[in-house]
């Protein structure tokens, strides 16, 4: 066993020097310029949930043996390889949030979860302030657990609660009941001073009424954050294969997004996203680190990063099947796949998700962001102004209420030329 631990070791320490010696590539001249870097973020994906949902299509992978039998610290353990591996690409760069998604995040025990921040506090540099948010189940829910996670690190929580109505949660595939639900947002309001409650609409069978029913018991606990969804039939889902029926037809779905909206914000929450809500001062750090194209690193199995040099941006993959991801990660390995950001893609990218923000965009931060010209919006900006689709000043450039409504048509008159419309 110690001449296997210890080739192990050699066959990381490497991987370690062949990824600081791969830097240079990265650092050489292009044609971008980028005067600073954007904020970084820390993903961390832990892939198993107790069972699949039939509309998830994330890297998730239900685990039917019993909770004392997950893998967790060789996981963790691979996790922290795969963030010293990476170490390279972010030297010197300050994390303002860590975000630990899955799967179902809280199967890991709070001890796990302890031993993977400090392991990350070890390699990086958070701010004092930093965000560490943690995804968890009301069906993983146990009383004091998620003090427990608090004590760990953890600051801010986001529970997937999906539905209060058990036939609803029962159609989705849910693991949890209502009572489940409730318990743990009590429980979260009482633990954290920052936490999130996932809602969704649209669901089978599922009325109006019944949708601002969901939503008016969400809104009783006054939460300071919530994410409203719309129930989506994605490729590759359990779903996709067998539709469920009863979704809602014609105008129904608009109608529920459109009424839903109104009741959040008429209960002191702003849709400041297209899906997210919050009270001032509980916007999420991390999210908006994507919505603003900053910077992330992403460790876990089938976790992506986006990393940004002076002259170019960098997108990788991970290993998505945990157990291989598990055996590259001990390699050195963890990343299946990278590729460099070419730069007539970077407008489309950077609009893909800025544009979902209620308040849009600086056109100084998408020079930042991308190294480009703002001029390089152009004709598309053009077009969709003359549509009515965005606004655009010298500060701004937002989606015009219409525009909000239709952003697939917005990115239509950005994507890389030779992409199919």
């Amino acid at each position: 066993m110690p001449r296997v631990a210890a080739r192990q070791r050699d066959e990381h320490a490497q991987a370690l020097q062949g990824a600081a010696a791969a830097l240079p590539r990265h650092l050489r001249d292009g044609t971008l310029q980028l005067r600073q870097l954007p904020p970084l973020g820390l993903y961390v994906h832990l892939p198993w949930c107790l069972r699949k949902c039939p509309y998830c299509d994330f890297n998730s992978h239900g685990w039917r043996q019993s909770r004392d039998e997950l893998p967790e610290a060789r996981y963790v353990q691979a996790l922290l390889q795969d963030l010293e591996t990476a170490l390279p690409l972010v030297w010197g760069r300050g994390v303002i949030s860590v975000f630990v998604g899955g799967g179902t995040p809280s199967l890991f025990s709070p001890e796990a979860i302890e031993r993977l921040l400090a392991g990350i506090r070890a390699r990086l540099r958070l701010q004092p302030d930093a965000e560490i948010t943690l995804e968890a189940n009301p069906g993983t829910f146990e009383r004091q657990r998620f003090a427990a996670y608090a004590a760990a690190g953890v600051n801010r929580l986001s529970i997937g609660v999906q539905s209060f109505d058990d036939t609803m949660l029962q159609r989705l595939g849910r693991v949890h009941d209502c009572a489940q639900a409730r318990a743990a947002i009590e429980e979260a309001a009482t633990v954290f001073g920052q936490y999130n409650i996932d809602l969704m609409f649209g669901l089978p069978d599922q009325s109006l009424r019944q949708a601002q029913q969901d939503l008016a018991q969400a809104l009783d606990y006054a939460p300071p954050h919530l994410s409203l969804y719309q129930l989506n039939i994605e490729p590759q889902t359990a779903f996709a294969r067998r539709p469920p029926p009863g979704l809602p037809q014609g105008d129904l779905a608009a109608d529920m997004q459109q009424a839903l909206a109104g009741q959040a914000e008429a209960a002191g929450l702003q849709r400041y996203e297209v899906s997210a809500y919050a009270r001032a001062g509980f916007r999420s750090r991390h999210n908006g680190n994507y919505w603003e194209f900053g910077d992330y690193l992403g460790i876990g199995a089938g976790a992506h990063s986006k990393i940004s040099f002076a002259h170019r941006v960098l997108r990788q993959v991970r290993h998505a099947q945990p157990e291989r991801y598990m055996q590259q990660a001990q390699l050195g390995q963890p990343v299946e796949s990278e590729h460099e950001v070419g730069r007539g893609e970077l407008p489309f990218e950077f609009l893909l998700n800025a544009l979902r923000l209620r308040e849009g965009f600086d056109p100084r931060v998408y020079s930042e962001r991308t190294g480009l010209p703002v001029s390089s919006l152009q004709p598309g900006l053009q077009r969709a102004v003359e549509l009515g689709l965005l606004e655009s000043s010298t500060t701004r450039i937002a989606a015009t209420e219409r525009g909000w409504d239709l952003l697939n048509d917005v990115l239509q008159l950005f994507l890389p030329a030779g992409s199919a419309g």
